[in-house]
């Protein structure tokens, strides 16, 4: 009986650890085909990303323009009813 286990449990030891050592391949190689799929989705979000960037890049810098123009202009109104109204030009002295 002895005899027996000791020729069979070697055998039976030894196709487990190929069952699990083809498990753990395929296992492997599905990991590695998911993470392939990962990049690529990655990668073409970044893409998408970079795109976007540069219309929001280009949306920004308008809405600066825009501002700009808009301060200049009510810089100049300001201006032009200090003239009007002849307002006084206050000495450093009152401001500190």
């Amino acid at each position: 009986m002895i005899e027996a286990l000791t020729t069979v449990l070697p055998i039976v030891i030894y196709l487990l650890l190929i069952v699990f050592l083809i498990v753990v391949i395929v296992l492997g190689i599905k990991i590695i085909i998911t993470v392939d799929m990962i990049n690529n989705i990655i990668q073409d979000v970044q893409q998408k990303i970079s795109a976007l960037d540069s219309v929001f890049r280009t949306l920004g810098n308008a809405a600066d323009k825009i501002s700009g123009i808009g301060s200049k202009i009510v810089d100049s109104a300001i201006n032009m009813v200090n003239k009007f109204i002849g307002g006084k030009r206050k000495d450093e002295d009152d401001y500190v």
